[in-house]
């Protein structure tokens, strides 16, 4: 082996021998060439890996622009829904995720749930929910644009498909409130999305050809299924009927099966009923949206009421579907419980997230509580008309007083605090030719716009101007009502042609408006047991003027119902009373002793003097 190296190395010296030109050698590579990089093909990759590949690389710097407790909050926020945690769930809900939404999404967007997927380890259940949150916060705070409805539209029926159509009941738990924001959410959404939609002016090109492609999104249909699918899995009616019956919860249970006994499914399917009533409502069958509420009783021990929204909620549509059907004194009386407890709460609800859309539902309901009292006065409660009176002092006026200048109060009032209503059709926006003669079309009123013109002028189209025709129908045929009362609160007896001469009209035509006047102190109110439905009822008196007519001469006969002291003496006597009884048996404190006094101390062998002075409560000397 040591020979062969030596030869080896020898070789190497007989090599640096041999060249003489080390150019010749390594030529001149890399000095004088030039490459020719012609012939080299660049990697071919396909458009769409190159788009994935951008994507990639804007997601890890959008996820790394999430600052770190926002990253930490959702962490959280997974485990306890992983946990069926109720009580971590609620706080992380109510309290954690609008607290960041202040401090650094109140203007922006959350990040979307392909961001945070590696967060959740890309837990399919947690984003559907997550994009259920992100989404409400867009319609909230921003301006949805198309994309934005379309995918909302989406993720509702990924959730609501899970709920419905899984094997067996899913186990997740949420709290109330939660799910009750999750029925009340899509609903708007849906109400959002039709209001969008009819406006076809406002349309880019791109946005007509995603909507004559998508004709089935967010349509009337869909959402209707959902609310009644949800109402027959959980078998809600059927446990309503049954509690009311006082069956034993084993039976309850035999009733509803394996979804009604699940709280998710139960209150979902409860809120659903809520939510029919808002959906037809804003549909425009009243009597439809009553009827879905057979079952549920209004009163402080429905479930509903453990959700102040959907509490506010539920009474705001049921007194709007009274007021419309003429049935001004339930209208009346729904107001005034639901105003009565606002105005009790209101220090609590300052504390909720929700205490703005609270607020700005109750000040619609005063508005509409003026409407009904103009309509049927009524002294039900002095407390709740002063609070109207002070903030529609002038309205109420006008309206009371009749004539011409009540109608620009009562429509003024009514489009402000009347629902916003919906066309359950879309436009024809797979017809181009109807689409184009609808853009080449005079401009039209806005629904929300308020004018002072009757609304005849507006647009038959517009689903809230032909809810107001009917109603000023109504209010139009009464306005001579309140110059034909004043002049019969004055006598006991009149003569038809006399009242005639007064008012300036023809005889005949002053019966007729004296019929109309009968006809409006009538209606149809809800007495007796709030177990019966909310349409039942029967025909009452509403006005303290009745008169008869009886050969052209008119009896009148006026019955004064003064206010009634005596309840308000009797409930706060009862209530003093009880404070009394409870401070008589309360034992008063022991006075301290001091050291003067523990020194002086009357011995234990020795009884304590007792004086004439009389005894107090409980033995003690006074």
């Amino acid at each position: 082996m040591s020979q062969q190296r030596m030869a080896l190395w020898a070789a190497d010296e007989d090599i640096d021998e041999d060249i003489q030109d080390v150019s010749l050698a390594i030529g001149n590579y890399g000095q004088n060439g030039h490459f020719d990089d012609a012939h080299i093909q660049p990697p071919q990759i396909d458009e769409q890996t190159l788009i994935a590949m951008q994507q990639h690389l804007v997601q890890q710097a959008a996820f790394a622009a999430i600052p770190d407790v926002v990253k930490g909050f959702i962490v959280h926020f997974h485990q306890a829904v992983l946990d069926n945690n109720l009580a971590e769930i609620t706080v992380a809900y109510e309290s954690g995720w609008n607290k960041y939404t202040e401090k650094f999404y109140s203007r922006t967007e959350w990040p979307e749930a392909e961001i945070i997927a590696p967060l959740v380890n890309d837990d399919p259940i947690f984003l559907i929910l997550y994009r259920e949150l992100y989404y409400r916060h867009v319609y909230s705070r921003l301006q949805p644009n198309i994309d934005d409805r379309f995918h909302s539209y989406e993720n509702s029926c990924e959730l609501f498909n899970y709920l419905l159509n899984s094997e067996g009941p899913v186990q997740l738990e949420l709290p109330e409130q939660w799910l009750w924001d999750i029925i009340d959410e899509f609903i708007y959404q849906f109400q959002a999305f039709c209001t969008w939609r009819s406006k076809v002016k406002s349309k880019t090109e791109d946005e007509l050809l995603m909507l004559a492609d998508s004709a089935g999104v967010w349509s009337s249909y869909s959402v209707l299924n959902v609310l009644y699918s949800l109402i027959q899995k959980s078998k809600i009616n059927e446990c309503i009927v049954a509690q009311q019956e006082g069956k034993s919860p084993e039976e309850i249970a035999e009733i509803v099966g394996e979804y009604g006994v699940k709280p998710l499914y139960r209150m979902l399917g409860y809120f659903s009923i809520v939510g029919l009533l808002r959906v037809h409502v804003l549909l425009g069958d009243f009597t439809l949206a009553l009827k879905v509420m057979d079952n549920v009783e209004l009163n402080q021990k429905s479930p509903f009421t453990r959700v102040t929204a959907c509490h506010v909620a539920t009474y705001y549509y049921v007194g709007f579907c009274y007021i419309m059907l003429r049935r001004y004194p339930d209208a009346i009386r729904t107001f005034v419980t639901i105003l009565n407890f606002i105005h009790r709460m209101r220090q609590y609800h300052t504390r909720s997230y929700q205490y703005d859309q609270i607020s700005k539902t109750a000040d619609r309901m005063y508005a509409l509580y003026a409407i009904c009292h103009a309509l049927s006065p009524s002294r039900l409660d002095d407390n709740i008309t002063n609070m109207v009176k002070d903030r529609y002092g002038d309205e109420l006026a006008r309206m009371q007083r009749g004539g011409e200048d009540a109608l620009p109060a009562f429509e003024e009032l009514f489009m402000y605090a009347c629902p916003k209503f919906i066309n359950a059709n879309s436009p024809p926006y797979d017809d181009p030719a109807a689409i184009s003669q609808i853009l080449n079309s005079s401009p039209t009123a806005s629904p929300t716009q308020r004018t002072t013109e009757l609304p005849s002028t507006a647009t038959h189209n517009d689903p809230a101007h032909r809810h107001l025709r009917l109603f000023l129908s109504d209010v139009t045929a009464q306005s001579p009502v309140p110059t034909l009362r004043s002049f019969l609160k004055l006598y006991t007896s009149l003569g038809a042609k006399k009242l005639a001469n007064f008012l300036d009209a023809d005889e005949e035509e002053i019966v007729q408006e004296m019929m109309v006047m009968k006809q409006a102190s009538r209606s149809v109110s809800r007495i007796g047991s709030e177990k019966s439905s909310l349409l039942d009822g029967q025909t009452i008196t509403t006005s303290d003027l009745n008169f008869v007519i009886d050969d052209n001469m008119v009896h009148i006969a006026e019955s004064t119902i003064g206010r009634r002291y005596a309840g308000w003496f009797i409930k706060n006597t009862e209530r003093t009373q009880k404070i009394l009884d409870d401070l008589r048996h309360t034992p008063l404190p022991a006075p301290r002793k001091t050291a003067a006094a523990a020194s002086t101390s009357v011995p234990a062998t020795e009884a304590p003097k007792t004086t004439g002075r009389k005894v107090a409560w409980g033995g003690v000397k006074a």
